[in-house]
């Protein structure tokens, strides 16, 4: 027979040391070098820097130095500023509660120097001279520098070397330390940043002077961080509650700019989100932007966007990790609405109805397009005349074409009135040629046609006040285990589930039975919707959900009642088309988010023909 265990010897309570209290806090608040930068770069745009330079040996694993010209630490200061809650930026509970800077633990500088060899140089502008700190002994010397402040950190983790077993190579490390102050960067574009590694300079921001043009200054550093190319395929966002502070400011206020769905990527590391100026990692609002793509993003392909939210610091949390790259705000729900209506509303307007396209070429127009004489050809077709014959050919559904175009506008006027400019023929019976004043446009006419009759449906549905989708009870109950969290999201969402046309019932204390599906849906997997709606409904507000479920019914109507591949058009319900598009929200892709239309222009013509060479 096994021997029974003997008893645990009891263990005294006892307090922790000092520095094996630092260590621990090291743990959560230095995770790698990258960690260490952030803090410090923290610390340097709180002193008021207007330029930040980094200096890296070994990935930072060797030296991390980060150079500031801000407003310095006093001498009589400097110790105790490595002493662990030891900050300036907070005095009282009120302070915490409505943090306004970027480090306020006082936890970082005490954590770093308890795991490496640290040491502190600064000068206030009115001393003659700066003090030099050693972190391990305590030492203070005059030495010589400008107004500012130096932190350098050596041989991190030295202390614990199981720590430095887990760091990757120095050209991973350095690539997490180049993020960490490009994330700085793109939220101060009045700060000058550069990294150095290894006595060469890696990457360099230049401070954009705003004169009084504080967008022009970021829009310069959006494009030199994250490239020109983001401001050519991205929209401007601007959005802020109705609701308004005593002082008259807005609630919350989202701005910055959202990638077209063109310039979607596989991953999801162009996705930049600040909090009054500080980086964040929220669910809240992650799933908001993304939620805001639904209707115009193909697959499983990631938006881009770089988005500010402002909002009372009082009603968002920053003291949730450490690290203060999580935060908690006091309404979820009001948050997630303001960023999914921020960035739905920027990408609602139809850059055909902007004359911009993800592949035009925004120069003037080729003088051979405005200038051409009008061909026989041209002259032969009623083109300029959109009568309404087009109607009854596509009515499905029960919408028109309604075009009302010029009637008598030169060929020259209507290539610049008319974004998608003036159809020429039909290809295949699927594509849509036209020309316009950059040069060809090329439209897949299905796709368009399943936009418009999508977002005229989705009109008609908020016209009547959003009346849910019919429901279909099943013969036979569909039942399903469910967890604990589905089981009490469906009994405290039960009126929701009955506005989507969902009959979902707890079975048995953990089985969720479904007894009734929307028509539409009736011959779908049963089960799998009912997992996803209460999937849905237990990290997003019930309102997004019901709506998101109802634009699913619409997008499948759209789909049957949009014109067909292989149908013969006129040309003036091929120019009906072309209008309807230029004023009909998100139409530049299709409810799945394919793309509905592509510019060729005439500079690409010529180099396809080697015209010039």
């Amino acid at each position: 027979m096994n021997a029974l265990p003997s008893p645990a010897p009891r263990r005294p309570i006892r307090e922790l040391p000092d520095e094996l209290i630092s260590q621990i806090a090291a743990g959560e608040v230095v995770e790698r070098p990258a960690s260490v930068v952030r803090e410090l770069v923290d610390n340097a745009l709180d002193a008021g820097a207007t330029q930040v330079t980094v200096r890296l040996l070994a990935g930072g694993v060797r030296l991390i130095a980060v150079e500031d010209d801000g407003v310095g630490i006093l001498r009589e200061e400097l110790p105790i500023a490595l002493k662990r809650h030891a900050t300036s930026k907070i005095a009282s509970l009120l302070d915490l509660e409505s943090v306004a800077t970027m480090g306020f633990r006082g936890e970082a500088l005490a954590a770093i120097n308890s795991i490496a060899d640290c040491a502190i140089l600064s000068r206030v502008a009115a001393a003659d001279h700066a003090y030099w700190l050693d972190g391990r002994s305590g030492e203070l010397r005059p030495v010589a520098r400008s107004t500012g402040t130096t932190v350098e950190v050596k041989e991190l983790f030295f202390s614990t070397p199981a720590r430095r077993k887990f760091l990757k190579t120095d050209a991973t490390e350095l690539a997490h330390c180049v993020e960490a102050v490009r994330r700085h960067a793109l939220a101060r574009p009045d700060v000058g940043f550069a990294i150095w590694h290894e006595g060469k300079l890696v990457e360099q921001w230049r401070r954009c002077e705003s004169h009084g043009h504080a967008l022009a200054a970021l829009e310069q550093r959006l494009a030199d961080v994250l490239g020109a190319d983001l401001i050519e395929r991205s929209v401007w966002v601007d959005y802020q509650t109705s609701t308004s502070r005593p002082d008259n400011t807005p609630q919350i206020r989202v701005w910055g700019r959202a990638g077209i769905p063109d310039a979607a990527r596989a991953r999801g590391d162009q996705q930049f989100c600040y909090v009054n100026g500080r980086f964040v990692r929220d669910k809240v609002v992650t799933h908001a932007a993304r939620s805001a793509y639904e209707d115009v993003l193909h697959g499983q392909r990631q938006p881009v966007y770089v988005l500010y939210i402002e909002i009372d610091p009082a009603r968002v949390d920053v003291n949730v990790h450490p690290t203060k790259i999580e935060v908690r705000f006091r309404d979820s729900r009001e948050v997630h609405q303001a960023v999914r209506h921020a960035v739905q509303d920027a990408l609602g307007a139809p850059r055909a109805g902007q004359a911009t396209s993800p592949m035009a070429d925004l120069t003037a127009p080729d003088s051979r397009l405005v200038q051409a004489p009008v061909s026989p050809f041209y002259a032969s077709q009623p083109a300029m005349h959109f009568e309404a014959e087009v109607g009854h050919r596509v009515s499905d559904v029960g919408l028109l074409w309604n075009a009302q175009p010029p009637h008598s506008e030169p060929i020259e006027a209507a290539l610049t009135i008319w974004p998608l400019g003036r159809a020429l023929a039909q290809l295949q019976g699927v594509y849509i040629l036209a020309e316009n004043a950059q040069g060809l446009v090329i439209v897949d006419m299905h796709a368009a046609h399943e936009r418009i009759v999508y977002e005229r449906l989705k009109n008609q549905l908020a016209s009547q006040g959003g009346v849910g989708p019919a429901s279909q009870p099943l013969l036979i109950p569909v039942t399903f285990a469910a967890t604990p969290a589905e089981v009490a999201t469906a009994q405290a969402q039960a009126e929701t589930l009955n506005t989507l046309g969902l009959d979902i019932s707890a079975f048995s204390p953990r089985t969720l039975a479904v007894r009734a599906v929307p028509t539409a849906l009736a011959q779908g997997d049963v089960t799998e919707l009912a997992r996803s709606v209460l999937a849905e409904l237990a990290q997003t507000d019930a309102g997004g959900v019901i709506e998101r479920a109802q634009n699913e019914l619409l997008a499948t109507m759209a789909c049957h009642g949009a014109v067909r591949a292989n149908r013969r058009l006129s040309l003036e319900e091929m120019n009906g088309l072309l209008r309807q598009m230029e004023a009909t929200d998100r139409s530049d892709q299709c409810n799945h988010g394919r793309p509905t239309w592509r510019q060729i222009s005439l500079r690409e013509l010529d180099t396809l023909f080697l015209r010039g060479r």
